[in-house]
């Protein structure tokens, strides 16, 4: 009997040792297979982020089908999160939780992981190839682009035929992210050029803010229905009763986040003292803007110190003709003189004391916003150089305020050539002559004559205030 009972409990024994010896065996090797995974996926982040910034468009086309890593990890913080004043009322916030959050796709996820790891590594094309026709301080074009590749291919086009083009570093600042443009941006090879994108587009962001929630208020629906609603920016509208459009949100974000980073993010531009032009992807440039530039850079320090903007010239496409080396100074107008704008540092430094001013200003235009700032908030109003003959030429066709059936960016091409080539033995003066000049005691910067909306949501404000704190 004794030995039965011995041996039953040697059984037993035996089998909770074989029992547990598996377990410890199969979470040893889970462990094991968990921690390999992670290294394994950020490798292939780097791998994938850092041949977009020196492979060609080919190879772009790859990148959507990276796998979605923890590199993703870093991207830029999300957009601050606003308690909405509705949002304490406990019926309101139990209807809100009926709403499921968006998910977030894979591929969005690899765009905001590419774009962060862009923004950070900041590689320079043709750097090498352009190092000593590139002197300190030499210009800065950067080019706000969005996702019209045939004007962007104009403005190509353009720069490629201006003397001295390979002085100047070449800036891309997108909000969409498009193998088609990042192909036209890799043809360039006549300066050194770098690309920098947008962290918070409609692309990056299509159902969460900055994009369109599937919970903000529609459009059109008065404040006392969308408070009944319980959408999540109804106490917000604009000043014109209407809540936030995306698509026209957009651009303003993207003005005032690419000043603030070319100047105090780009590491190349640390120290730089020059001039930075700001253009747009549908702009078009005669072949002596960079030597025009000069020009007016060496008549601002010599006769014009207090002029804060130098403008390439304004919409109106006058004959040449007795005009081409002559520049006027007057009070900057939004509606004459946001195309082709050049600004040094100290002009930024003092946008930069506006930024409250500028971002909770209800208008969804960065150039009206501007204009307002001229009379409330900077220390006087803004004073421009600008050229009587235009050195720039608005291509565009076609565009978020240019509503045409079918756009025709080769016709515009051909007009903009024919007034180039007539008036081809204008260009290059040997000098500047301010034929027109504010009165000593002239009437002052101008106010905008209408607010335009579209720029009520705290959100906006609170982010668009942000760019300045990130890093």
């Amino acid at each position: 009997m004794r030995l039965r009972i011995y041996k039953r409990k040697v059984v037993i024994l035996t089998l909770v040792v074989v029992i547990c010896g598996l377990t410890f065996w199969s979470s040893g090797r889970q462990k094991k297979n968990d921690s390999g995974a992670f290294p394994k996926e950020v490798e292939t982040a780097k791998r994938s982020s850092s041949s977009i910034s020196s492979s060609s468009s080919s190879s772009i086309n790859n990148h959507i089908q990276v796998q979605v890593t923890p590199a993703v990890s870093r991207a830029p913080a999300p957009p601050p999160v606003i308690i909405q004043a509705n949002e304490t009322q406990p019926e309101k916030v139990k209807d809100k939780e009926q709403i499921p959050k968006p998910d977030v796709d894979n591929t969005t996820l690899v765009y905001r992981g590419i774009v962060f790891q862009l923004n950070f590594d900041q590689t320079i094309r043709n750097e090498e190839k352009f190092k000593t026709a590139r002197q300190k301080d030499d210009l800065v074009v950067v080019v706000q682009v969005h996702n019209r590749p045939d004007y962007l291919k104009l403005l190509v086009d353009s720069l490629r035929k201006v003397r001295g083009v390979e002085s100047i570093l070449l800036i891309f600042s997108h909000d969409y992210w498009s193998p088609e443009i990042n192909k036209v941006v890799a043809s360039i090879d006549f300066c050194q050029v770098l690309q920098i994108f947008f962290p918070f587009s409609i692309q990056l962001y299509p159902q969460e803010f900055p994009g369109h929630d599937p919970r903000d208020c529609p459009r059109d629906i008065p404040k006392k229905d969308a408070l009944k609603l319980g959408c999540i920016n109804a106490e917000y509208p604009d000043s014109f009763g209407h809540y936030r459009e995306a698509k026209f949100s957009q651009t303003k974000h993207h003005w005032w986040w690419k000043l603030h980073f070319v100047w105090d993010r780009v590491r190349v531009m640390k120290d730089h003292k020059g001039l930075v032009l700001l253009i747009e992807e549908d702009h078009f440039l005669s072949p002596d803007f960079i030597h025009l530039l000069k020009l007016m850079s060496a008549l601002k320090r010599d006769q014009c110190t207090d002029c804060d903007i130098l403008s390439l010239g304004s919409y109106s496409h006058i004959g040449y003709s007795s005009k081409a080396n002559k520049v006027e100074v007057k009070a900057w107008k939004s509606t004459e003189h946001n195309m082709g704008m050049a600004l040094n540092r100290e002009t930024y430094q003092k946008l930069v004391k506006c930024t409250d001013t500028f971002c909770t200003y209800d208008d969804y235009n960065w150039d009206w916003s501007l204009q307002h700032l001229t009379v409330s908030c900077l220390p006087s109003y803004w004073k421009v150089m600008v050229s009587e003959a235009p050195r720039i030429f608005h291509a565009g066709d076609c565009g978020m305020h240019h509503k045409k059936a079918t756009c025709m960016p080769m016709s515009q091409k051909t007009k903009i050539e024919n007034i180039l080539q007539s008036s081809g033995n204008q260009l290059f003066p040997k000098n500047l002559l301010i034929a027109k000049r504010l009165p000593a005691n002239g009437a002052g910067g101008v106010a905008p004559h209408v607010k335009n909306g579209g720029w009520g949501d705290i959100r906006d404000h609170e982010l668009c205030k942000s760019y300045v704190r990130l890093q």
